[in-house]
């Protein structure tokens, strides 16, 4: 897999980054979302840089211009609900992008350390021979990635997958470079050490769902 970590080299990234782990200022949710967006606008720059382009012309008030336009067929995948902020800010720059939205979260049974990954809504394109951006704020043990991907395969085989997180754990880094393909592109802003006995990461900023939308009841 190839990572991409934004968290080696200094920008204005690492400002958003310190704000949406810093406790107080993690309470203003509107900071937060927009942050997150501004996070996965930097991430989806940078992303665009390695897509594939093709040479086109338009036509000025004053002549014609050449340039290059993106060639790949998009589709934005996110996890719900976390995962809005984010796809918001991929979407800001990849405008013309097909969208899918899945459900995926942690369903504890009796034990709080160990839990389930549950998948209930799904909608999704057609996704063969497309290019796949499948985005996921927190990076936790990477099972939440993994099994949404299980869950888009019988919409297609995409010809290019990329994976957008705002924060990792390196387990959870690790953990998807083992289970999925060698090609596949992992970008993040930042990789903290662990986790938690619950799977939570360690300093992370805690619940990002929470953090974005306000607390939700458990079920």
């Amino acid at each position: 897999m190839h990572i991409h970590n934004f968290s080696l080299k200094n920008s204005i990234l690492n400002t958003f980054i310190s704000e949406i782990r810093d406790v107080n200022k993690q309470k203003d949710s509107m900071r937060f979302r927009r942050n997150i967006e501004r996070i996965g606008e930097i991430l989806g720059y940078e992303l665009s840089k390695i897509l594939n382009y093709n040479p086109s012309q338009i036509k000025t008030p004053l002549g014609l211009f050449n340039y290059e336009s993106l060639e790949n067929d998009i589709v934005l995948c996110s996890i719900l609900r976390a995962g809005v902020p984010l796809h918001n800010g991929l979407l800001n720059y990849f405008d013309t992008a097909e969208n899918a939205f899945i459900s995926a979260y942690r369903h504890h049974k009796n034990n709080p350390e160990s839990f389930e990954i549950i998948v209930e809504y799904l909608a999704c394109p057609n996704l063969e021979n497309k290019t796949l951006i499948l985005a996921d704020p927190m990076l936790a043990t990477g099972q939440s990635m993994l099994a949404t991907f299980e869950a888009l395969k019988p919409f297609g085989t995409p010809k290019n997958i990329h994976l957008v997180s705002v924060i990792g754990a390196q387990q959870g880094v690790d953990f998807v470079s083992k289970h999925f393909d060698a090609e596949t592109h992992l970008w993040i802003a930042s990789i903290d050490e662990s986790l938690n006995k619950n799977g939570y990461i360690i300093p992370g900023l805690g619940d990002a769902g929470d953090l974005a939308f306000g607390e939700k009841l458990q079920q």
